[in-house]
C-alpha cells in the first residue's frame, strides 16, 4: 500500500529524514542505491542533492531536474523491511 512522504530533509551527504503520512519517519542514505547515471546524475553533486523536496502530486521526494524515487522502498527501508534487498538498485519512481 502506497504512503505518501509528506516533508523530507536533507541532512548532509546523501541522506535524508523523511516523514510519511501515517506518521513513520527516519533516514535514509542513497548513496549504496543510487546510480548517479542519467536523470540521477546531478544527485551526484551533494548540494544539488540537498534540493530535495516532496512533490505533493507524486507524494514523494524529488529534485527540480525531475528525479523521484519510489515511495514504497523508501518506506520500506525506514520501516525495517526492504522491498529491495540487491547494492545498486535503482529507486527511481
Amino acid at each position: 500500500m502506497l504512503k505518501d512522504i509528506v516533508a523530507a530533509r536533507a541532512l548532509g551527504g546523501y541522506r535524508l529524514h523523511l516523514r510519511f503520512e501515517d506518521g513513520l519517519e527516519g533516514v535514509v542514505d542513497l548513496e549504496p542505491h543510487l546510480s548517479f547515471h542519467g536523470v540521477f546524475e546531478p544527485l551526484r553533486d551533494p548540494a544539488y542533492f540537498a534540493q530535495a523536496r516532496v512533490d505533493p502530486d507524486l507524494g514523494t521526494v524529488a529534485w527540480p531536474n525531475g528525479a523521484d524515487l519510489d515511495p514504497d522502498v523508501l518506506y520500506g527501508r525506514i520501516a525495517g523491511t526492504p522491498i529491495l534487498l540487491e547494492r545498486g538498485v535503482h529507486l527511481a519512481h
